[in-house]
This record gives structure tokens, sequence and C-alpha cells, in this order.
């Protein structure tokens, strides 16, 4: 007897040893016991995942002695002439070499005749997708309104290139990928049989290269018996196949993940080194990288995952180095290396790229998370700082203003006197006085009025963010200081959302209070208070002379870049 590769020796002859594909297997069983068989039936899926094999055994279902039934006989010799392809009423057509109209013309004729012994006349066309236009056209008459002695049975890898009209006609079974864990399970059956010894993780890595493909697993395996003879390693596996080790791919997942530059680069460049397949290598490693994600995000739930028991204690030790939304990163880096490596010159640049990427992203804060750090600054800052606006004891602060008789004995520090500034002044002498971060976020900001002792400050509504930054217990704090130390004493300070009124016009013309311009007089013998700069058209109020070192060295800078890990960069407009 010649030689017959494993794929065709352990190809399932029933539906009960038809691996992975129990949703499609269940369903045509219950057609069957219940009566309700279709005239057309089409089989989708990628390749080696069962598409001919399932149509077969459901031909033998259909026709065995005694049928239609799903227990047949496998001595029966009508079963017996469909499994080995010589049945008179069984005929699969190859739809890439018979794909003309002339073709499915024959077929049209032939299928009037009535089946030579069994019960019904059944066509299996596989490739059915490779036939043209014309050749569907002509099959849709037959298709939709065949004889009763007739069955259509189509496979396709491809559904999209059929016709929506011969897709209409027929019941639809998508089968899907085998898992790696079932394809490995039925692998160690095979070698069972075979009497060859196979490493578990050596299986694990057939399993893995096989990308869902029963088929594919199995042939694998007969190369590897004819390679290796009655002994089989992993190590056999990976080099066979251009693959890496579990073990390698789950030390380059650590060092991304630590953010090890170094370490991650050298692994990378040993397995490059090695002539392993980098596409498949960053397939695995996105793979992998998934489903850490899916184990954080379900709290460990292993029933959404495809690993072994070695992977699930490894996934639970990875998982905890990274926050999700770190992981969440990392993933869309590697999905968008991925992408790019499928047409590169070098896998191997693109891929180290991608690599420092992906730990960049691991070390990179979303804006979501620095907001929410200053917002917990800015409160954190509260109990500590009284607000100086509100009306209070005299220890509240410069926003109080007490209407006393001045009790100061001549020649002695007056404090200031309460003659308030024109609104320009006043804002003014807030630019001049801020520091660099605070002028910064004022950059937008313009007075709206100046009545009853208060300036208030209005921002854009698209400036929301910098109002909530600067209006700030601390930062009141030190506007007051400021007034105070240019001899305007008693001011609030009061900040608005929405489009600021100009000022001088509209209501803020209205409203604003004009007191004595002139700066307060001191006493006689006491120092006379520096003048608060005033408006020229060649210095407008709003235009503060801008020192880099003075910004770069400034506490409030270094803080924001202490806590957020950034770093200052220049940025020059043409």
């Amino acid at each position: 007897m010649s030689y017959q590769v494993i794929a065709r020796k352990y190809r399932p002859q029933r539906f009960a040893d038809v691996v992975g594909q129990e949703h499609v297997t269940r369903t045509l069983s219950q057609a069957i016991e219940k009566e309700r068989i279709a005239h057309a039936y089409i089989f989708c899926g990628p390749r080696g995942t069962g598409k001919t094999t399932v149509a077969r055994i459901f031909a033998k279902c259909l026709n065995c002695t005694g049928g239609p039934k799903v227990d047949f006989d496998d001595s029966d010799p009508r079963c017996q002439e469909i499994a080995q392809g010589r049945s008179l009423d069984v005929l699969e057509i190859d739809g890439a070499s018979n794909n003309g109209v002339e073709q499915v013309r024959d077929l049209r004729e032939t299928c009037r005749y009535a089946p030579a012994s069994s019960k019904f006349k059944i066509y299996i066309i596989d490739e059915v997708h490779m036939l043209s236009a014309a050749a569907f056209n002509a099959l849709l008459k037959t298709l939709e309104e065949p004889p009763a002695h007739v069955k259509f049975m189509f496979a396709t890898t491809d559904p999209e290139k059929v016709l929506p009209t011969i897709l209409s006609r027929c019941q639809r079974f998508d089968l899907r990928r085998i898992p790696a864990a079932l394809i490995a399970k039925h692998l160690t059956h095979i070698a069972g049989k075979e009497g060859v010894q196979v490493e578990p993780a050596a299986l694990d890595a057939i399993a893995r290269g096989a990308e869902g493909g029963m088929r594919d697993a199995e042939s694998a395996l007969d190369q590897l018996i004819s390679f290796c003879g009655k002994e089989i390693a992993e190590a056999d596996v990976l080099s066979m196949f251009g693959l890496a080790a579990q073990a390698q791919l789950l030390g380059l997942t650590r060092a991304i993940l630590e953010g090890q530059v170094q370490i991650a680069l050298k692994e990378l460049n040993d397995l490059a080194g090695h002539g392993k397949d980098l596409g498949r290598l960053m397939s695995d490693l996105l793979s992998h990288v998934r489903n850490l994600l899916i184990f954080q995000v379900s709290k460990g739930d292993l029933s959404m995952l495809e690993v072994s028991e070695a992977e699930a204690a490894t996934l639970k030790s990875q998982a905890a180095l990274v926050k999700p939304e770190i992981m969440t990163r990392i993933l869309d880096v590697l999905a968008e290396t991925e992408r790019k490596m499928r047409n590169a010159a070098s896998r191997k640049i693109v891929m180290e790229v991608g690599i420092l990427k992906a730990i960049e992203a691991r070390n990179s804060v979303s804006l979501d998370v620095v907001l929410k750090q200053l917002q917990s600054l800015r409160q954190a800052d509260a109990p500590r700082h009284a607000n100086p606006t509100a009306p209070a004891a005299p220890a509240t602060g410069p926003a109080v203003m007490h209407d006393r008789p001045s009790t100061a004995q001549p020649g002695t520090q007056q404090a200031p006197s309460a003659t308030m500034p024109d609104m320009d002044a006043a804002w003014a002498a807030l630019l001049s006085g801020a520091n660099p971060l605070v002028r910064a976020s004022l950059e937008n900001a313009r007075p709206v009025s100046f009545a009853n002792r208060t300036l208030t400050i209005g921002f854009p509504a698209e400036n929301e963010g910098q109002m909530t930054l600067v209006d700030t217990p601390k930062n009141l704090a030190q506007f007051h200081e400021i007034l105070k130390a240019a001899g305007w004493d008693a001011i609030s300070l009061k900040f608005v959302k929405g489009p600021p009124t100009a000022p001088g016009t509209g209501n803020a013309a209205k409203t604003t209070t004009k007191p004595d311009l002139s700066p307060p007089q001191p006493a006689p013998g006491t120092a006379k208070p520096t003048a608060p700069p005033t408006n020229t058209p060649e210095t407008p109020a709003a235009q503060v002379p801008f020192d880099k070192n003075t910004f770069k060295n400034d506490p409030e800078i270094q803080k924001a870049l202490d806590i957020f890990k950034g770093q200052l960069v220049d940025i020059r407009t043409t």
C-alpha cells in the first residue's frame, strides 16, 4: 500500500471527528434528524478548517444506506465510495478549472438525470468563488429550483467574491479558525497513533504556526517526522519554521513592559540573527499583548483566551507590570508597527522603531491624567490658602478693606491708600508682576470690568482650562500682593468664562469706575510708592517682555516639569 500523508490518513469521517466546528456539525445533524434538508449549502472559512470535509460527511449522511441519517455505518459501501471519491452520485468539481459557462451548462444537463444508486445526486463545488460571472448566472435558475434529487454544496475561502444572488439561494455556514489548544490536542492523538514522541512545547509551536488551520498543522507534523524521526523537540520546530520560542517572546514582552530598551533591542537582534520571521514575531507579540490586556480588563477570566497553563501563569505576572490604559497604548503602537512592516523594505528597522515607540508609550502621560493631576494640586493648595476674595475677619487676606481713620503718626510707614487705579493700569500691573507660568496662562484673558473694587477678568470659552489653572488660592494671593506692592489694596479679583468684552466698550464701559488715577500719596516723611506701569500705544498692557532664561528657571516651571517628567522644547515658526 502506498504512503498516505497524515492530513488524508486522519481526515475526519463523521461529524463527531471534526475538530473545532461544532456550531456547523450540530446544525447539520439536527437538520437531518428533523428532515429539514435544504437544496443548497455554502461552507466558508480559512484554508484547512474543514469545509470540503464537512461537505463529504454531509454527503455520506444523505446517501448512506437507509439514510438520511447521522449515525451511518463506516463499512457501508456507499459511504466508502464517497470517502474514496469514486461515487457516481457525489461529484466533486474544482471551481478553478471548471469556471466557464460551458461546464455549468453541462452540469445543468446532467443534473436532470436520476442518481445511479443513491437517494440524491450531490454536486460539491470547491473554490466556487472562482466561477466566472457568466457561469454564476447560468447556474442561478438551476440553483433556485433544482430537481428534488439534486443537492448543491459549495466551499470557498472568499465568500465576498460570490455573487449575492448565489449566496441568497444557499444556507451559509462560516467555519472558524481552530483554536491552538484544540490543534495541539489533536496532534497529540495523531503522534500517539504514529508512535512519535513530541514535546508539549513543540506541539504548541506547531499549533501557533498553523494559524488556525488543522491541515497546515498536520502537514507540519508530517514534515517534522520526516526530518526528526521518532522524537521531535521544540527547537526542531522553531528552526524549521522560523518561529520564536515562547520564552523569547515572553522575554521581549517583559522588556517592553518594564521599559528596558537595551534588553528589548538585544532580544530582537538575537531573534533576527537566528533567521526568525520578524513578521510572524510581530504577530505573536501583538497577540500576546492583546491577551495581557484582555486578562487585565476581564480580571483574570481565561475563558476569553486561548492559552496553555504555562502561558496563563505568565499572563498573571506580566499583567501586573503596567495598568490597562498603558497596555492599550502599547497595543496601538504594535498594531501600527505590524501594518507598516507588511510593505517595509527593512522589517528589522521598522520593528526596532516600533519597540522604542512602545516603550515611550509606556512612559507617556495622557492629557486626562495631566488635567487630573493639576486639579489635585489645586485641591491640595486649598486647605493651606484661604480664599483672599471672600469677606471675613482681618486675618483672611488682602481682599478686605477696613474703613477706619488712620492713626499713624507723621514720619511713620502707612498702609497703602484705598485710591483705586483704572482697569488697564491694574491689569498691566498684574501682568508685570506675575511669574512666567501664570503670565502664559493669562495670555488669552482680558479685563472685562472694574466696579465696586472688583476687577473682572474674562477668558474665552475655548480657554476655560487656562482659567482653571489661574483661579487658585495661591495665584489669587500672589495677585493681591502684586497690587498691594503697587500701592493698591482691597481689590478683589473675579474670573469669568465667555467672550471677554473689550476694555472701554459695552457694559464694561458703563460699570467701570473712574476714580482718581493718580497713585496714592504717602504721609510726610515716608517713601513714595512706585507708580504702576501705564499703557502707551508702543507698549500695550498685554505685551510683556519674555525672558527665556527666567521662564526656564522659574520654580513653578521646574515643579511642573518634575511632576509630569517633561522637558522644554523650543519650537520656531517660519
